[in-house]
């Protein structure tokens, strides 16, 4: 994978998530992927934040897209090599305050295999 490859999956999954299209988002993951998010801490302890595989993914952002129907994300930067993209966007809710927000990706074969979210 090239970085500008890898920089055309991030734009595709902003498309995805802005879209609340879930389907068009997992089709970007491997069956086996892993996410890491401060806020799955917060709303599942259970998980430490860690989720792994679709189903644990289309849970959580089944959850978020309901529960949120104004989320998005509005791309600040994208920075990538061959194997991840650092991401760095504004998560926007109605009635929240913005949210700077860091996420990498990681790629492999065409398909993100990991996630990893930094707020600040």
């Amino acid at each position: 994978m090239s970085a500008e490859q890898n920089k055309k999956i991030a734009i595709k999954w902003f498309e995805a998530f802005n879209e609340h299209d879930l389907e068009k988002l997992l089709s970007l993951y491997n069956d086996t992927a892993q996410h890491y998010s401060p806020k799955l801490k917060i709303r599942q302890p259970e998980t430490n934040g860690l989720i792994k595989g679709k189903a644990a993914l289309r849970a959580w952002w089944q959850d978020a897209f309901e529960r949120l129907p104004s989320l998005s994300y509005e791309v600040i930067k994208l920075t990538a090599d061959d194997e991840q993209v650092f991401m760095e966007y504004t998560r926007r809710v109605n009635g929240e305050e913005d949210l700077s927000v860091g996420e990498v990706l990681e790629i492999e074969n065409d398909l993100i295999i990991a996630s990893r979210v930094y707020h600040g």
